[in-house]
């Protein structure tokens, strides 16, 4: 397995090496070190290392907390706080950079290691899901354009898988707060989405927004009564919204 490659940011040089030489007996490679915010930014940015130590209290008008901050605008890298403070001022500053460990001085090797195996999992796990989520969003986003681009396919997360759903299949979709429930005949899938997100995507030739809180396939619908669309097979029925009803009749080809 690939070494982990990690910088460290230490002011005091003791202690500096002291802990190069545990990350080192843990089987790590120490790409750098650092002892102040200007010179950490420049090294870490240039080396793009897995992980970065970072001590709160540096040299230099920055502190570690300040250096963090500003990596996040140049490099997606974990950093694990080191501290000998664990006043609740100290916390609240260092959460806003949402950093990935904090490690209390004086610490053992198996805390460091610990914290070093589980911010370079999480932070991993976190690209891994920001890709998924942006592959998602890309698919739900858009409308007509995005629809060409699928071929009337839509594309559904499911037991952490990428499912595809045929548009042909969809029977209807209906709002549950912050996610949608999208039917066919036999499956039901749970995305978080918008109604307004889905509408664009799945098109407004072959679907209709019956209700702020339903969207329906127009090839679907067996027949509507004044209150009530009722949908093939096994008869859903599912309620008009006094809005919608006009935009609705628009659609249907009725003679």
């Amino acid at each position: 397995m690939e070494k982990l490659n990690i910088f460290i940011v230490e002011d005091e040089s003791i202690v500096s090496k002291d802990i190069q030489n545990s990350l080192i007996k843990l089987g790590y490679s120490v790409v750098g070190v650092a002892n102040n915010g200007i010179e950490a930014i420049d090294k870490i940015t240039a080396l793009a290392p897995d992980l970065v130590l970072m001590d709160i209290m540096i040299k230099g008008t920055m502190t570690g907390i300040e250096v963090s901050e500003k990596l996040k605008g140049k490099i997606n890298v974990p950093v694990v706080f080191l501290t000998a403070y664990a006043d609740q001022d100290t916390l609240e500053k260092a959460k806003i950079t949402e950093p990935y460990g904090y490690i209390l001085k004086p610490f053992k090797e198996v805390e460091l290691h610990t914290a070093i195996e589980m911010a370079v999992y999480k932070h991993r796990r976190d690209a891994e899901l920001q890709k998924e989520r942006d592959f998602l969003y890309s698919l739900v986003e858009g409308g007509k354009d995005d629809k060409e681009k699928t071929n009337g396919i839509l594309f559904v997360k499911s037991n952490s898988k990428l499912v595809k759903v045929l548009l042909e299949d969809i029977y209807y979709v209906e709002a549950l707060k912050d996610y949608v429930i999208i039917n066919t005949q036999n499956t039901r899938y749970v995305v978080h989405s918008t109604m307004k997100d889905i509408e664009k995507k799945l098109g407004s030739s072959e679907f209709a927004r019956v209700h702020r809180s339903f969207i329906a396939r127009l090839d679907k619908i067996q027949s509507i009564d004044t209150q009530n669309v009722i949908l093939e097979h096994e008869k859903k029925t599912i309620p008009i919204g006094g809005s919608y009803r006009e935009e609705l009749m628009r659609k249907l080809n009725m003679l």
